[in-house]
């Protein structure tokens, strides 16, 4: 019997990428005799609707069209069952695909590894937000949960989060260009923040400039924040940036294209399973979409995700 792969499309991702990639993605899968057809939710929930459903009729495959923002949508429907999901990247970041293996500039290899058919499964991270009780101190971890969501790439709160919440609020430039400009409009303004954390229920209070929990090593289009990051380990990585003078700030962030920024003595490396973190005034963006206000729980799902992937060499 032909496998049945549902193409789900962000038609807007990739400034109309997304869009222009739907047709010749499906025609490469059905020539190779999958029978495949795609679909394009007017708005997000509409999406996630189409992605649950195809889920539900129990398809053979769910293919993303899209950036993160895409994926993580889709997540909600493919977490913890045996439908397997694929990338073929079309959004400005694509760092579940780098982290995958998947070739971000040529979507028709991308298609190629759907139909080889080859999968492995990887952890997931689920975000619980949790409603912050009174306290004298905002730096405590509150412990009733009221929200929650999944996770493929990094969580991150402090500088980077205000980065991304000034992203979003710009409209120019376009790619990587915007981040630029945020980053260097918010290098003038921030202060470190107080953080209370909890890594596997140890306490640890301390004044950062951000912290970020990663199942994958990174965000942000290749900024490899959580060098190191085995998506397969049922541990995440949590990268902590301590206070910093503003002149050794503007040295460390270019370090994170490569990963060479875990050798700053600023720079502090953890691993657990569970981590709850707390601050005033902050949000969390997980897969660069905002997950919402401090306090968050965040814990590490082990093989909560079936993905499509090159094999191992």
């Amino acid at each position: 019997m032909d496998r049945e792969i549902v193409v789900l499309v962000n038609p807007t991702s990739g400034r109309g990428r997304g869009a222009r990639l739907a047709d010749p993605v499906t025609e490469r899968l059905r020539e190779a005799g999958l029978n495949a057809r795609w679909e394009a939710g007017r708005d997000a929930a509409e999406s996630v609707d189409l992605a649950r459903r195809a889920v539900a009729r129990g398809v053979d495959g769910l293919v993303i069209i899209g950036g993160d923002g895409m994926i993580h949508l889709a997540l909600d429907a493919v977490a913890e069952t045996d439908t397997p999901l694929a990338v073929i990247p079309a959004g400005t970041g694509n760092d579940l695909a780098r982290s995958l293996g998947i070739p971000v500039r040529d979507p028709l290899a991308a298609a190629d590894i759907v139909v080889a058919g080859h999968t492995r499964s990887q952890d997931l991270g689920r975000v619980v937000r949790v409603d912050a009780e009174p306290a004298d101190d905002a730096s405590h971890p509150a412990a009733r949960h009221s929200a929650s969501g999944w996770f493929a790439t990094v969580l991150c709160a402090g500088f980077d989060s205000r980065v991304a919440e000034r992203v979003n609020r710009m409209t120019w430039p376009h790619g990587r260009l915007r981040y630029d400009l945020a980053t260097i409009a918010e290098l003038g303004a921030f202060r470190p923040q107080h953080f209370g954390l909890e890594f596997d229920g140890e306490a640890e209070n301390i004044d950062a400039l951000l912290v970020a929990a990663g199942v994958t090593n990174s965000y942000g289009g290749g900024l490899r924040i959580c060098e190191g990051a085995d998506p397969t380990d049922g541990l995440l990585d949590i990268t902590v940036v301590g206070a910093v003078p503003r002149r050794d700030l503007v040295r460390v962030f270019p370090k994170l294209a490569k990963g060479t920024h875990v050798g700053h003595p600023a720079v502090t490396v953890y691993r657990a399973k569970r981590l709850s973190m707390a601050s005033a005034d902050l949000v969390s963006f997980a897969d660069g979409e905002r997950m919402g206000p401090l306090p968050v729980t965040v814990e590490c799902v082990p093989g909560a995700l079936t993905v499509f992937a090159p094999p191992p060499r």
